[in-house]
């Protein structure tokens, strides 16, 4: 297997991309050459990316080791808490900045990745807000990455539109469209095609550094009614990261000469130790700040993560995982109680649900179970919701606008006092339930065909009715590798059997056959037919395979689904062995590492 250094220190093969771009001293590009991406990476631009990472470069290496030290924490038996040292700072009378008038009103947003179509059709669809995403929706290969900072300054501009030429149709902006926020890469992933001083760029300061750069201005003018642009934050664990954050904008917004505090942005509460410093992030970032929201399939995740060396902490199956068990009700209540006090929106989880078309009683049922969990959000005082699917807008507005009174927020109205004695005990309670057959095939059935997809380009994808990201995906990963390690024996059909090596694989080699014939199902079959050509290029069926196989319970939970695909439109084999190197690493975190791991997260 090709490790990441000497993947890193590889001559790129797409030596026409290198010469071709304009780049300032110490920057190089190891992408292909594009025209289109060529006016996105232009010096300037570069530039300001480059001042970014030098600046903050050590700053961002400290927090990855401070990741890495509380891992080992909670692997020696330690847990998660409340850090008295910054006890005043959760005591404290203080408030955020009010939030800009463009974006009071918040009651429902859509999410999804920054591809040209999808782009047109969220920023039409009815929500409040469109998330363009960077981070758990893409597949991050060079031309998703690049081609997305395109669609976003065409959509910015209001000159974005797309041909569908299968279905011969063109797609362009409504004359009211969402207000946009888009949400770069976590802290822990370098971008692999941009070396700044001979080390991989932040892939976050890519992300938002070329974002910023090109669309500051005209996002004031289109967008933000004299504010922005707005920003998602994701992985973060600690308010040492939020402070980063806010640094970076603050010399963004003296780079572009407006006001301190034009630059807004939400923050996902996704990781188990983040739930214990929403204070202080918001402290860190009262300036910028536009709320936080409850990221809970990550969260999840996080759980697992977390509490991998706790045979006492083991989760049932993911369907079982709801808002419904103490520690996540808890952890929805805390967030808004936080929020609130401070001034700021309190965002509710993702709906997930797609519809099904082919199925009206099936498909009502599913948007009944949507308004009841929307129900229950609004009534305990979120402010507004996520949707991955346009549509399930019209029923997730009509659930907040009946329960709001008319108000486009409630972050006055509700304070939710009783959350002020939550304590660590209730974060962190084990969840309950079943661990059954059913769900180790169900999260071996997503797990497989959601990396399949992904190693293909598309980091968004419909299965069993459901919209799956990587977040979702890791869920699935992460929960069999829990089961595996620690033996784990069967409730329900599968009463007292014992999970092992032998039967994983079993299980998962009965859900290989006709992969190929699932992956990738589009309206377009031209489209169908081209993913099937990648994916049987490149070892891809191979290493998909080896992802999920009987393999996996003897490595050290330490890598997730890796979130920064080398190459361009598919891949060969270094790139392959690259990203399984980055799935099996034991490095953790590495600021290096061009695949993400667990620990970094």
């Amino acid at each position: 297997m090709v490790g990441f250094e000497t993947f890193l220190e590889a001559p790129s093969k797409e030596t026409k991309g290198v010469m071709g771009y304009d780049v300032p001293e110490g920057v190089d590009i190891r992408g292909r050459y594009d025209p289109d991406f060529a006016r996105i990476l232009t010096k300037d631009a570069l530039q300001f990316v480059a001042g970014l990472q030098r600046e903050f470069r050590s700053h961002i290496k400290y927090a990855m080791e401070c990741r890495k030290e509380a891992k080992m924490r909670y692997n020696n038996g330690a847990l998660p808490g409340f850090d008295p040292a910054t006890k005043y700072v959760r005591e404290g009378e203080w408030v955020c900045a009010a939030p800009p008038p463009a974006v009071a009103d918040r009651r429902v947003e859509i999410t999804g990745p920054v591809e040209r179509k999808m782009v047109i059709n969220a920023l039409n669809s009815g929500a409040k807000v469109f998330m363009a995403d960077f981070e758990d929706a893409l597949s991050p290969s060079w031309e998703n990455l690049i081609r997305g900072q395109v669609n976003l300054r065409d959509a910015v501009n209001g000159n974005i539109s797309f041909h569908d030429k299968a279905r011969n149709r063109v797609y362009k902006l409504n004359e009211q469209t969402a207000k946009l926020f888009v949400r770069p890469r976590g802290w822990h992933l370098p971008e692999a095609h941009i070396f700044i001083d001979g080390e991989p760029a932040t892939g976050c300061l890519v992300d938002f550094g070329l974002y910023f750069f090109h669309n500051w201005s005209a996002f004031r003018k289109t967008q933000g009614e004299g504010f922005g642009p707005f920003f998602y934050l994701p992985k973060m664990e600690h308010s040492r990261e939020a402070r980063i954050w806010n640094s970076v904008f603050e010399r963004a917004e003296r780079m572009a000469g407006i006001e301190k505090g034009s630059i807004r942005a939400t923050v996902l509460i996704e990781t188990l130790p983040a739930v214990f410093q929403m204070d202080e992030i918001l402290y860190e970032l009262r300036d910028h700040s536009v709320g936080l929201n409850c990221g809970r399939w990550d969260y999840i995740f996080s759980y697992v993560k977390t509490f991998q060396a706790h045979p006492d902490r083991l989760l049932p199956d993911r369907v079982l995982v709801g808002m419904s068990q103490h520690f996540m009700r808890s952890y929805s209540d805390l967030l808004i109680r936080t929020c609130h006090r401070r001034g700021v929106h309190a965002m509710g989880g993702m709906a997930a649900q797609i519809p099904i078309r082919d199925d009206p009683k099936a498909n009502e049922a599913a948007l009944d179970l949507v308004r009841k969990d929307k129900l229950r959000e609004v009534r305990a005082g979120h402010d507004g919701t996520w949707a991955a699917h346009p549509g399930l807008i019209p029923a997730i507005m009509e659930v907040f606008n009946n329960n709001m009174d008319n108000k486009a927020n409630q972050i006055k109205s509700v304070k939710r006092e009783d959350a002020a004695n939550l304590t660590e005990e209730d974060l962190l309670q084990i969840p309950r339930g079943v661990r059954t057959m059913d769900g180790l095939r169900l999260n071996t059935r997503i797990g497989i065909q959601y990396v399949a997809a992904w190693l293909t380009g598309s980091g968004s994808v419909p299965l069993y009715n459901l919209m799956e990201d990587a977040a979702t995906a890791e869920i699935s990963r992460v929960q069999n590798w829990q089961w595996l390690k620690y033996g784990v024996e069967l409730d329900g059909d599968g009463l007292g059997v014992k999970v092992t090596q032998d039967l994983f694989g079993e299980s998962s080699k009965r859900k290989w056959p006709g992969l190929r014939e699932r992956l990738g199902r589009r309206n377009s079959r031209r489209e169908c037919t081209k993913r099937h050509a990648r994916f049987s290029q490149g070892n891809a069926q191979h290493q998909c395979w080896m992802i999920f196989s009987p393999l996996m319970p003897t490595i050290i939970l330490s890598s997730i689904i890796p979130k920064d695909l080398p190459g361009s439109k598919q891949l060969d084999a270094l790139e392959i062995n690259f990203l399984l190197c980055g799935f099996y690493s034991t490095v953790s975190p590495c600021f290096l590492c061009v695949c993400s791991t667990v620990c970094c997260k």
